[in-house]
């Protein structure tokens, strides 16, 4: 069964850290994109940061200079270092992959920052 699994979310005061993993199983990881996205209440799903196959990674400009994605293949593992976190970080966030043409998302994990 192919699955991405997210874990690491929590609460955290402004200014905080937390790292987020995604395992991925049932599939060849090293050959797909990943992506980190964010829902907040009565908000859009958005895009946090993407990482090809290759390492290239792309940010939204929220979140560039503070997040960090990046992909160990050997552990099937996708990561998203979130550093300097601000109240309007909170959300719950997927991990997304496209797998044969259609879009694959974990259940989401949250992330609350307040104080």
């Amino acid at each position: 069964q192919v699955q991405l699994v997210e874990s690491g979310g929590g609460s955290v005061q402004p200014g905080g850290s937390l790292r987020l993993s995604c395992a991925a199983s049932g599939m060849i990881f090293s050959i797909y994109a990943m992506g980190w996205y964010r829902q907040a209440p009565g908000k859009q799903r958005e895009l946090v940061a993407g990482i090809t196959s290759s390492g290239r990674t792309n940010y939204a400009d929220s979140v560039k200079g503070r997040f960090t994605i990046s992909r160990d293949n050997a552990k099937d593992t996708a990561y998203l270092q979130m550093n300097s976190l601000k109240p309007e970080d909170t959300a719950v966030y997927y991990c997304h992959t496209r797998y044969r043409n259609d879009d694959l998302w974990g259940q989401g994990t949250q992330v609350t920052v307040s104080s």
